[in-house]
């Protein structure tokens, strides 16, 4: 099993910039922005096409990864502890999403995978843009409904453009 992931993540390390094109990074990050002016909270989009060798190795899961790119992109540095993150690792076909502690204290594990459940049949079909905005529209209801702006500005903490590492 190892084996076999090691040689997706070496083949698909360039991938993700072929799936995931500038004009798409443009539209999530317009979907991201347009969203954030509902809500309270602040949405960071992250996209890895594939993890170094010796992490595969490891066997450093997408779920620990994002946690990973969680703390390093400074999603859980909000004002209000009102972070999530939208991370993508295409190698290993992986969704997984991060709620910063104020958002996880009132929106259940349950919400999350219906957003990533719906971005995974889309990407499955090979509408990777489609998806994407799909599970960004998702996530503004959940947060709007929980944390709606109340006619204030939502100060803008993370950048709204999607994150290609």
């Amino acid at each position: 099993m190892a084996i076999a992931r090691f040689l997706k993540h070496m083949v698909s390390a360039g991938r993700a910039r072929r799936l995931f094109p500038a004009s798409a990074l443009d539209t999530i990050q317009q979907a991201i922005a347009q969203g954030e002016t509902r809500h309270q909270d602040q949405v960071c989009f992250a996209i890895e096409g594939a993890l170094p060798a010796s992490r595969v190795l490891r066997g450093l899961t997408p779920r620990a990864r994002a946690h990973e790119v969680f703390s390093h992109l400074r999603v859980w540095d909000t004002r209000n502890n009102s972070g999530v993150l939208i991370y993508v690792l295409v190698a290993d076909h992986a969704i997984e999403i991060v709620a910063d502690r104020g958002i996880a204290a009132k929106v259940g594990e349950a919400e999350w995978v219906a957003v990533c459940v719906l971005m995974q049949r889309e990407f499955a079909a090979g509408n990777y843009e489609k998806g994407s905005i799909a599970a960004v529209a998702a996530i503004t209801e959940i947060l709007v409904r929980h944390f709606p702006a109340h006619g204030g500005r939502n100060r803008d903490e993370l950048p709204d453009r999607p994150v290609m590492l």
